[in-house]
């Protein structure tokens, strides 16, 4: 049995490949580098630059390292540019998962973990979040995910098919054996921001909000260390493995 990682060059990524190896597990990368770094993919994990829509290449890469398991990142992840360009994060997160969904059915991969967000909650009513909040997407991202979570619903009711869907917040930290970081090309979020200002690498840090109910009012942010989420991923497959 192997586990295929889509987007496994990417931040989250990268972090849940090491995870898989640490336990040990049979790994395959899928990753169109877009956003991906090459080199974040440990060295003698099997590695195939291209798309999650090209279905022919998806099924090939599931029949030569016989995958039962899909830990799917592949997708586009920042807001404010799914508003100004909602038509590619639809394709992007949605169609394209459609695909991939498509390609682990064919196959018969039956266990599917999707990396989803808290955007499907919108503005939430209450905190903490629970699970079974209504779910009110106020971006395309958020709603572009949304889609996903449903495909996936329909779809292991209609086949022989198993899915766990995370939907985390903000994700920050890097691998405590020091084998991958926070590196992300034009990040966007807080940590890796203060990062890049720290190191030099951008010449300041933008604050947002002044009215927030906080005492300088700006923002709080949740975060979950990237590691952790790795594990809870793991924890996941370990879970539909046993038949959940």
């Amino acid at each position: 049995m192997g586990v295929l990682v889509t987007g496994g060059a990417g931040y989250i990524g990268s972090h849940m490949v090491n995870h898989l190896r640490d336990q040990p597990e049979k790994v395959a990368v899928i990753d169109s580098l877009r956003t991906g770094i090459r080199e974040a993919v440990p060295p003698g994990v099997p590695f195939y630059h291209a798309d999650i829509a090209d279905t022919e290449r998806v099924r090939q890469i599931i029949s030569d390292h016989n995958i039962d398991a899909i830990i799917h990142f592949a997708g586009s992840i920042i807001v404010p540019e799914s508003v100004a360009d909602p038509l590619a994060y639809y394709n992007n997160n949605t169609v394209k998962s459609r695909s991939l969904i498509a390609s682990a059915v064919e196959s018969g991969v039956r266990n599917f973990i999707f990396s989803s967000t808290a955007a499907v909650y919108g503005e939430p009513e209450q905190n903490p979040i629970s699970e079974t909040s209504p779910l009110r997407p106020v971006s395309p991202y958020g709603s572009s995910k949304l889609m996903t979570e449903m495909m996936l619903a329909d779809t292991a009711v209609a086949h022989d098919f198993n899915y766990v869907a995370l939907r985390y917040f903000n994700v920050a930290g890097a691998d405590p054996q020091g084998r991958c970081g926070q590196s992300t090309p034009e990040a966007t979020h807080l940590i890796k921001v203060a990062c890049e200002a720290a190191t030099g690498k951008r010449d300041r840090l933008a604050i947002f909000g002044r009215d927030y109910d906080t005492p300088d009012g700006t923002c709080i942010r949740d975060y979950i260390h990237d590691a952790d989420l790795a594990a809870a991923h793991g924890l996941a497959l370990g879970y539909l493995r046993r038949g959940g």
